[in-house]
């Protein structure tokens, strides 16, 4: 039977490469976008509606979510996989992060809401069709930085090392009725329109510091997140994948 992904924040960048990977290795994708509507619609095109639907919702409203996980499955009849990829209002632009001394609560507080708020959202939502049918995944989109953070990202990091946590908790507890929970944290992604802005002299950095000498593309993490979609990887949970070439080890 095909599988239906649901992949928050995937109009473009990170989010549109899992999209398209997924929909070539043969699921069905719901592409979830915020303001990119037409980046959404040019997806579901390129895909075909037969495989594909772009609904809007702003992932840290409840309200907006329930919609969501309700017209993706009426339009597929049920969801199996949620991704949670979606990034609010960040840049990894090394010159213009504010430094700790800078940073308000409220720097903190967006990136908790859009990393945690925005997953417990779509996970309480999803829910309930996964427990009743005794099975389903949830993938987070997480990050290297917690363990080697190459530029301080202070707000961002902490929000990302809470969704391991955050995760894993979630494994412990719903196994029992067949769900899966797993975290696949990419190196800086060369290029996202998040990472458009990083200096070439920090990419050369990472690259020179990993054992294949080489910068995470996001083709690389789309890979992994379509192998935590399949069935081959039902036996899998609680994990945090880090897809960085190396360069940090677990």
């Amino acid at each position: 039977m095909t599988r239906t992904v649901l992949v928050t924040g995937s109009s473009r960048g990170l989010g549109a490469t899992i999209v398209k990977t997924l929909a070539q290795q043969g699921f069905q994708v719901v592409i979830n976008y915020y303001q990119s509507k037409e980046a959404a619609e040019k997806l579901v095109s390129e895909i075909g509606e037969e495989n594909a639907i772009a609904i809007q919702a702003d992932v840290t409203n409840r309200k907006e979510v329930d919609e969501l996980i309700k017209k993706a499955t009426e339009y597929f009849g049920q969801i199996d996989v949620v991704v949670n990829n979606a990034l609010v209002d960040f840049k990894f632009d090394p010159t213009k992060q504010k430094s700790f001394t800078e940073l308000t609560w409220d720097d903190y507080q967006k990136q908790l809401d859009g990393t945690l708020k925005a997953a417990f959202n779509v996970i309480q939502s999803v829910i309930p069709q996964f427990i009743e049918r005794q099975n389903g995944s949830i993938i987070s989109i997480g990050t290297n930085l917690y363990q080697n953070p190459v530029v301080p990202y202070h707000e961002y990091t902490t929000a990302k090392a809470g969704l391991i946590g955050f995760t894993r908790n979630i494994a412990s507890e719903l196994g029992v009725y067949g769900i899966k929970a797993n975290v696949v944290s990419g190196g800086l992604l060369k290029t996202t329109n998040a990472s458009a802005v990083t200096t070439p002299e920090v990419f050369d950095l990472i690259a020179q510091s990993t054992p294949l000498k080489k910068v995470t593309t996001p083709q690389d993490v789309a890979n992994m997140v379509a192998y935590l979609s399949s069935e081959n990887a039902d036996g899998i949970t609680g994990q945090n994948f880090t897809i960085d070439g190396g360069l940090t080890m677990n």
